[in-house]
């Protein structure tokens, strides 16, 4: 499954990398040379950034060195951890999960719960990127965020879109490119939203049931089922599919570059996905993971990640050095959609079956 932010992975811009500008120096709390983590992070212009610009700054700041390791997509890196923990190593110490697979490793208890008293902007952090096992333990710690949201080509739609309804309009015949799959295209979370009142309507197989029915209207308006966001974005900026549901980061950056596109938040909220910091239960490493994980979450490094990469931050607007352009280019107040991951843990066999019979089918 590779819900895990592929559009970062690819993004050609990150190749400029992020600025070391402004970073906070770190209390020097470990100082002796034989401080070493591992960290895994999507591979591709991801790494590079965080090689070139964050991890030199956090080891000048920490006297912690890093070593990066390049994550296989999808859930080929959890089972790497798992197989490695049962023999008592750890590939790497930290790693950056999505929630999905955040949430398997938690049913073999893979990650080393995190003591959020050690981060100091833990009580800054927006709820939903505090992970939690079902006892309360901290599992993971929102490391970055991105929105999907409601994408179109300005020549085609002189007016934006409100609402994700838009999908549904007849007008729109043969006009969508939406994402593949159940469990990175979030579109019954959507649906749910938009004409049920919500994603708790996606808490029994009835409800989800219909969520599917009503979802499979869609089909008529939808062109490109895309695997590939490059083939989308190609055909978004030609105009030859002109809307969809698209990363809200690569689609301002487009629109910077003089592309007739825009992306919109409607009103029932941008899809917000994400991934977590994560400790193997392998990992002898806790103190350094927690200065990590410490570093990570600071105001200045959440908003410089913005500025640099795209991401949206992970703590609450007020305590953000960000202006409201900045923070309008990666984020939005409206509440977003958040997907429900727990269902692509407990039900992804289901899901997948009536994804294929009755929407892409």
């Amino acid at each position: 499954m590779t819900n895990h932010r592929e559009g970062v992975s690819r993004r050609a811009v990150l190749a400029a990398g992020i600025s070391a500008a402004g970073m906070l120096a770190m209390p020097s709390i470990l100082r002796a040379q034989d401080k070493s983590l591992k960290i895994g992070v999507y591979g591709g212009y991801f790494k590079k950034s965080f090689d070139e610009h964050i991890f030199p700054e956090f080891t000048k700041a920490s006297g912690i060195a890093v070593e990066s390791i390049a994550e296989p997509t999808g859930e080929a890196w959890l089972v790497q951890l798992e197989q490695a923990a049962k023999a008592g190593q750890a590939p790497a110490d930290v790693s950056m999960m999505s929630q999905t697979s955040t949430l398997k490793g938690q049913s073999t208890e893979l990650w080393t719960p995190l003591d959020i008293a050690k981060i100091k902007n833990g009580g800054d952090l927006l709820e939903r990127f505090v992970n939690k096992y079902p006892d309360g333990r901290v599992a993971g710690i929102g490391a970055v965020a991105w929105y999907i949201t409601l994408v179109t080509n300005t020549n085609v739609y002189k007016e934006p879109p409100t609402s994700w309804a838009a999908l549904w309009d007849p007008a729109n015949t043969d006009k969508l490119g939406l994402l593949a799959l159940v469990s990175n295209s979030f579109l019954l979370e959507v649906t749910a939203k938009t004409f049920f009142g919500g994603t708790n309507a996606l808490d029994t197989e009835e409800g989800q049931i219909k969520a599917f029915e009503k979802l499979a209207e869609v089909k008529p308006n939808v062109r490109l089922w895309y695997r590939d966001e490059a083939q989308f974005e190609q055909a978004l900026k030609s105009g030859e599919i002109p809307m969809g549901q698209y990363y809200h980061d690569v689609t301002g950056l487009a629109a910077a570059d003089g592309q007739p596109v825009r992306s919109t938040f409607p009103k029932e909220g941008g899809i917000q996905d994400s991934g977590n910091w994560v400790l193997s239960r392998a990992s002898k490493k806790v103190e350094e993971a927690h200065v990590f994980i410490d570093y990570m979450s600071q105001p200045s490094i959440q908003g410089l990640m913005s500025r640099k990469v795209g991401t949206a931050p992970t703590l609450k607007k007020e305590v953000l050095d960000l202006t409201p352009e900045e923070f309008a280019a990666v984020s939005s107040e409206i509440e977003p959609i958040i997907p429900r991951y727990d269902l692509y843990t407990t039900k992804a066999d289901w899901l997948n079956q009536k994804w294929t019979e009755m929407i892409v089918g």
